[in-house]
């Protein structure tokens, strides 16, 4: 097992302390090698507190140590992140799942997260557990926007998987990715308006694979009729917080290859 312990990157603007955290094989960073020296993390007072959630992750399968290419995990970590929630990464590898993850995960699924010794499946649930408990700062989307871009996932699967250029699942996909950019035209830059919510969290992970995956297998890119929902994935994807907690494209390649070849 890989475990890392992670300090949300967005704690920075809040009232900081300078805290050393030892550096060893088994931790994370983002940008550079894996050294066996102390670095300075600049940590918010109410973190100090805070005892890191543990939470199982996919890990990499074409990177050691790394985080893996579940959209579901990441959801998860970007609602940690925003909420400037530390956490402690476990990273579990799906293709030969342990036993002592499959006693807390007897489904075999991720994520997982620890709360008050017992732990929770399912993103859907983990999000809502992390709402209310951790109320600060609010990412509630209103019940009326909860499911703005919601069927993008589905159609983006059906696209990817067809051997049939007449069947019109490319179509179905840019009918959602057309509803979508109107959307953000009249009610962005977020799909709760300027602050960026729950349903963000949810669907960026998903319009990332969406990108990667159509990008390799089937040479296509949202078209620049669709300004708003670019505009909309270039923000996020840019974010602090989606930038530490996204997959490699190699590993997004790779997720994703059982089913384009299945």
């Amino acid at each position: 097992m890989s475990t890392a312990v992670a300090l949300s990157s967005s704690l920075k603007h809040n009232l900081a302390l300078g805290i050393r955290f030892p550096q060893n094989p088994s931790f994370y960073h983002r940008n550079g090698p894996k050294v066996s020296t102390f670095r300075t993390f600049t940590v918010a007072m109410a973190a100090i507190n805070t005892t890191p959630l543990e939470i199982c992750v996919k890990a990499s399968v074409t990177t050691p140590n790394k985080l893996g290419d579940c959209p579901f995990c990441q959801r998860v970590l970007l609602t940690m992140e925003e909420k400037h929630l530390p956490y402690e990464m476990k990273l579990v590898d799906l293709s030969n799942k342990p036993e002592w993850f499959l006693r807390i995960s007897p489904e075999g699924k991720v994520p997982v997260v620890k709360f008050d010794d017992k732990w929770v499946p399912d993103s859907d649930v983990i999000a809502q557990s992390l709402e209310e408990k951790y109320p600060d700062p609010p990412l509630v989307t209103p019940q009326e926007k909860a499911l703005v871009g919601s069927k993008i996932f589905s159609t983006f699967i059906g696209f990817l998987k067809s051997k049939d250029p007449s069947d019109g699942t490319e179509q179905a996909l840019l009918d959602e990715l057309s509803s979508f950019n109107d959307y953000i035209k009249e009610n962005g830059p977020f799909i709760n308006g300027e602050k960026i919510s729950a349903a963000d969290l949810s669907l960026a992970p998903k319009l990332y694979h969406l990108e990667i995956a159509l990008g390799h297998y089937k040479k296509w890119s949202i078209p620049d009729t669709l300004p708003y929902t670019k505009s909309y994935m270039k923000t996020i994807f840019s974010m602090d917080s989606f930038m530490k907690t996204r997959a490699s494209p190699d590993d997004v390649i790779a997720g994703w290859r059982p089913k384009v070849m299945g």
